[in-house]
C-alpha cells in the first residue's frame, strides 16, 4: 500500500500541473475601454437580446437569467458565439480579457 505522502502526491499532481491563473478583473481593463465596452454591451448586445437585456431575438442576459452562469463560461459564448443561432463570435474584435469584463458588468446587479 502506497504511503500517505505518496498518495498526496498522486491526488494533487493534476492540481499542481495546471497553471494558476486568476482571472481578469473589471478593473484589468484601461477604464477608457471599459467605458467602450459597456457602449458595446448597449448597443450591439442590445440589439438581439433587448436594449434591458430581458431579451429579444436573443435570451435574457439580466443578472438572474444568468445566475448559474460564471464568467469564464459567459466570455467563452461571447467569444466563440454559438454555432447554429443568431449569436456570432466577437473574437475578432475583443480579446479574452475584455469579453471576461463584459461577462462579469453582465453578472453584476447594474440599473437597467
Amino acid at each position: 500500500m502506497p504511503s500517505p505522502l505518496a498518495l498526496l502526491i498522486l491526488l494533487a499532481a493534476p492540481a499542481l500541473a495546471a497553471p494558476v491563473l486568476a482571472p481578469p478583473a473589471l478593473a484589468d481593463v484601461a477604464p477608457d475601454r471599459a467605458a467602450r465596452l459597456e457602449h458595446l454591451v448597449v448597443q450591439d448586445c442590445g440589439s438581439c437580446h433587448g436594449l434591458t437585456m430581458k431579451g429579444g431575438l436573443g435570451s435574457p442576459l439580466t443578472p438572474e437569467a444568468l445566475a448559474h452562469a460564471t464568467p469564464e463560461g459567459l466570455a467563452g459564448i461571447i467569444l466563440d458565439g454559438i454555432p447554429g443561432t443568431a449569436m456570432p463570435p466577437w473574437r475578432p474584435l475583443i480579446s479574452q480579457a475584455e469579453a471576461i469584463w463584459i461577462a462579469r458588468y453582465l453578472l453584476k446587479d447594474q440599473d437597467r
